[in-house]
């Protein structure tokens, strides 16, 4: 299973450089790629902008959004974003994508929540249309540069649904799952092999999960008040959530044991501090 580690890009006063000093110590010591998390309506860092930075500070490590709000996105701005990240990185780019859920994100950017899964579909089609070259703008020329990979930029659909599924398994190299302890989180990626095998796609999906993390007796006060402010607009499992941090060595040697059983092919641990310790705190209990 590899092991990623998440960027700091939504912890609240987080300097920018050290989403630099960040992803050359996480290369250093040995992650197999970096994540972002994504919200409009937070002081946090735009994810492909960071992750842009992140590559050109970088030569190896993975890049990965987990997840963006697609429909929170104009397709074709973001079909060209993506594969212009893509190219310019070597291809390390993975576009983690789901739905989203936040109201506040949605009216702050003018796009209706209530058509975000028709939104998402019609997304996926344009950008992938666009990666091949497609004149997909009106006129004759191609919008965006092809992406390194199969001219396409691999995709990890986010979310529980059936249209998750049905998504996954239509553009999809694989699936992901933010937040979900591995029990919960087992049985969902058994139905995306199922529905990958019944669908007669070639080989297996990637199966990305997301943890959260803070080690240190520093980290551990920053972290429950981050969490708690971050998923406050869910009120009381916004408790669960800041609870379900893995604040101790072993829970985080116990969170790689549980997700490799449950058959997941890459785990993100995404810090709940910006502390640039905790690069070195979590390598030093996960690094190959």
């Amino acid at each position: 299973m590899r092991i990623g580690i998440g960027l700091p890009n939504p912890v609240p006063d987080t300097p920018g450089v050290r989403l630099v000093e960040w992803a050359r110590r996480a290369e250093d010591r040995g992650f197999a790629a970096l994540a972002t998390i994504d919200r409009v309506v937070f002081p946090s860092y735009d994810s492909l902008t960071a992750l842009a930075v992140a590559a050109g500070a970088t030569s190896r490590i993975g890049l990965t959004t987990n997840i963006l709000l697609a429909p929170v996105y104009q397709p074709l701005l973001l079909a060209k974003t993506a594969a212009s990240l893509d190219q310019l990185s070597g291809g390390r780019l993975t576009l983690g994508l789901g739905v989203g859920g936040r109201p506040d994100d949605f009216a702050a950017v003018g796009r209706d929540p209530g058509t975000r899964g028709r939104d998402f579909d019609a997304g996926l089609d344009l950008m992938h249309r666009a990666w091949r070259g497609e004149p997909v703008a009106g006129g004759e020329e191609a919008v965006c540069p092809i992406p390194v990979n199969d001219r396409r930029v691999p995709i990890l659909v986010g979310g529980t649904s059936d249209a998750a599924i049905r998504r996954t398994v239509e553009w999809g190299a694989g699936w992901t799952i933010g937040g979900a302890p591995p029990e919960q989180a087992a049985p969902l990626a058994e139905r995306i092999r199922t529905a990958w095998r019944d669908a007669g796609r070639d080989g297996e999906p990637r199966l990305a999960a997301l943890t959260y993390f803070a080690l240190g007796p520093d980290a551990e006060a920053d972290s429950w008040a981050y969490l708690r402010r971050y998923y406050g607009f869910t009120g009381e499992y916004a408790e669960r959530i800041a609870s379900g941090a893995r604040r101790t060595e072993a829970a985080v040697a116990d969170a790689v044991r549980a997700f490799s059983d449950a058959g997941f092919t890459e785990l993100y641990f995404d810090p709940a501090t910006a502390d640039l310790d905790q690069v070195d705190r979590l390598a030093d209990v996960v690094a190959p």
